[in-house]
């Protein structure tokens, strides 16, 4: 005979496992960071196995109510543990061979979220932070999320309308069709390769963004450079390192890694709009590079 909390668990188990994806990718979001990600998310299933589940009317909702208050906690701390505010601070890349999206990846990237997307959420509030992604990436109504962050429902429309303006002034929404932003990215590294700085010029907006996060072990690494020709500049002494570029898509679009050795030294990530690179965003911190597998990337 089965036993009732048997099954109750596993039943519990296949809803969680169901929404997990989901979970993830509110997360991923929330905190810009793989690992965080996965243990917010962890945590709402330990949540999960403590509470009594009977008086929870909707599950999902539930969880995702719970993965969001174990974030802004996160995003909190992070805030206060901080004693001053980073410069760049790039979000972990989420890594994929150029051929598609790993399937681990295709929940957590669902609606394209870039890193160019990422870095400006970086510079939100927790609370704004938290009212933009569970409303304009997951739909949930403002009277859910309210009480999240101890606010009122006008009170939370209102970050998520001061957070949507930032990120419509500084993340322009990429082109949707990614072939057409593969050739717009080949076409700046071929001109990096052959030295040809007017083609480099050629294929990045009058107002494109360089973001460089080097980490505390490489500080020299870490800058932001404004407009073409400062960042065609910076890409034309970079040519040298063509020979070390694997393609692949980052969080979902095209960009690449730099590997020497059989280890990433920069994974750098394009936002292409208008037929143009309006962002290229880098990652260059050794620390949280060194455990990235390349295994499933092919040499370019």
């Amino acid at each position: 005979m089965t036993d009732v909390s048997d099954a109750t668990g596993d039943w519990l188990t296949e809803r969680f496992e169901e929404q997990r994806g989901r979970l993830r990718a509110v997360a991923y979001r929330m905190l810009g960071s793989v690992s965080e990600a996965d243990d917010a998310v962890q945590d709402a299933w330990l949540r999960l196995r403590r509470v009594d589940t009977g008086d929870v009317e909707n599950l999902n909702a539930w969880l995702t109510t719970v993965v969001a208050r174990v974030c802004l906690n996160m995003l909190r701390s992070r805030q206060s543990r901080r004693e001053a505010p980073l410069d760049v601070h790039v979000p972990d890349p989420i890594v994929s061979p150029d051929s598609g999206v790993d399937p681990e990846h295709e929940a957590v990237l669902a609606d394209s979220v870039g890193l160019a997307l990422l870095v400006v959420l970086e510079t939100l509030t927790p609370a704004e932070r938290l009212a933009f992604v569970l409303h304009d990436m997951f739909a949930v109504p403002f009277d859910e999320i309210a009480p999240m962050i101890e606010r009122s429902p006008a009170a939370a429309r209102q970050l998520a309308s001061r957070a949507r303006r930032r990120v419509r002034g500084q993340a322009p929404a990429p082109d949707p069709d990614v072939e057409r932003q593969r050739e717009v990215v080949d076409a700046f590294f071929a001109a990096s390769r052959a030295g040809d700085f007017d083609a480099l010029v050629a294929v990045l907006d009058p107002d494109v963004v360089l973001r460089s996060d080097g980490g505390r072990a490489r500080p020299g690494m870490t800058f932001t450079l404004h407009g073409a020709q400062a960042v065609g500049g910076q890409a034309f002494t970079s040519g040298r390192l063509s020979p070390f570029l694997r393609r692949a898509l980052i969080n979902g679009t095209p960009g690449a890694v730099v590997a020497m050795h059989g280890r990433a030294q920069f994974v750098m990530a394009f936002t292409v709009s208008g037929g143009r690179i309006v962002a290229i965003d880098v990652l260059a911190d050794p620390e949280r590079l060194r455990d990235l597998d390349l295994t499933t990337l092919d040499p370019s």
